[in-house]
């Protein structure tokens, strides 16, 4: 199932904390890791503690940038989509390009996001559900700008259903 026209707008990423987000055209996703030569898959993030582990990538909706005034890139996420509500893959697996991934919460904005930006009220402007999406990687493989998110149906784990839990 395919959700009609929701798409990913751009790609982002970072060396190192602190450091400006370029853009890309494509990049790598790998499994479990996060964007080939991204500061979280290199582990020089802000967050990169291993309570992190199943939340790689991160994504930002362009409809809420324009809402709130900002370019997307200054909310710091990696991937900036157009055409969905992000709130709607939490528990969801869903496909971008050569990549499979799960979406599993809600990306509350740090105060780090309005520091470094020196924007006054950036950080709630995205508070609730317009701060983005934290995605697990399960398949990497290689994705563009422009590439359509495609909806594959419920993911267990994301759902709340750990691998080898027994059902209540």
């Amino acid at each position: 199932m395919s959700e009609s026209g929701a798409s990913v707008f751009g790609i982002y990423t970072a060396p190192a904390a602190g450091a400006p987000m370029v853009s890309q055209r494509e990049a790598i996703l790998v499994a479990g890791l996060g964007i080939e030569g991204d500061r979280y898959a290199l582990h020089t993030g802000t967050w990169s503690a291993p309570r992190w582990h199943d939340q790689e990538l991160t994504l930002f909706s362009a409809e809420v940038a324009e809402a709130i005034g900002i370019e997307p890139q200054l909310a710091r996420r990696n991937l900036i989509t157009r055409g969905i509500d992000l709130v709607d893959l939490i528990g969801v697996r869903f496909r971008i390009g050569e990549a499979v991934l799960a979406g599993r919460r809600a990306c509350a904005p740090c105060r780090y996001i309005q520091q470094i930006n020196g924007i006054a009220g950036l950080t709630e402007a995205l508070s609730g559900a317009h701060g983005g999406l934290r995605a697990h990687i399960i398949e990497g493989g290689t994705i563009h700008a422009g590439d359509a998110i495609e909806l594959l149906g419920l993911d267990d784990v994301a759902a709340g259903v750990e691998a080898g839990a027994e059902a209540a």
